[in-house]
């Protein structure tokens, strides 16, 4: 279970959530209101007061990049820093085996970055999250700029992950995406989280 407590940095106010094992909260707000904020401050990329923490141990107890492998943030506009797709990729078998389903043909990993649709690096970027086996995804508007069929897609290994026992904190502006992925949905206002009364 993750769990937060206090959580809170200069726009975010302070942020309680227990997430657990095989759960989806879905986060929606208006831009600027602190949703991209609050995953990066579980993630442990920005400075935050407050505790943290992952089946009861404390993410200040471990190495911060040790944190982020089990605990791990897909930005709506991931970087790639290396020239070939297949360079980001720590595990490329295993990823091979969702290149298909998430609407790859031939060989993606041997493309230059560059090649890439933004459609298609978000795609790219969540694989590169999910095959290091993170036990939580905190996900910042992972099909945004995808359209409904690559959508469809990604929501449906999504939903594997979760049956798998992968915890998501999903941030989307698609209230019907936050229904058909979350159990619990709340609305981020000007840095406040609150539970969404439908």
């Amino acid at each position: 279970m993750l769990v937060v407590e206090q959580l809170s940095r200069a726009v975010l106010k302070p942020v309680n959530l227990e997430l657990a094992q095989g759960a989806c909260i879905a986060v929606r707000g208006a831009s600027g209101s602190g949703k991209s904020l609050l995953l990066r401050a579980i993630a442990d990329l920005d400075p935050a007061s407050g505790t943290v923490s992952l089946d009861g141990q404390d993410r200040n107890a471990m190495p911060a990049h040790q944190w982020r492998r089990q605990v791990t943030y897909v930005a709506a506009d991931s970087g790639w820093w290396l020239d070939r797709v297949g360079a980001h990729f720590e595990y490329p078998d295993i990823a091979a085996g969702y290149l298909l389903r998430l609407g790859f043909h031939g060989d993606v990993m041997s493309w230059p970055v560059s090649r890439l649709s933004t459609g298609e690096k978000q795609r790219l970027a969540l694989l590169r999250a999910m095959v290091q086996g993170p036990s939580v995804l905190l996900l910042d508007e992972p099909t945004s700029a995808l359209d409904p069929e690559a959508t469809s897609k990604v929501e449906s290994i999504l939903h594997e992950k979760i049956q798998a026992g992968v915890s998501l904190i999903l941030v989307t502006h698609d209230a019907a995406q936050a229904k058909r992925m979350s159990q619990q949905r709340f609305l981020m206002t000007d840095g406040r989280l609150t539970p969404e009364i439908s």
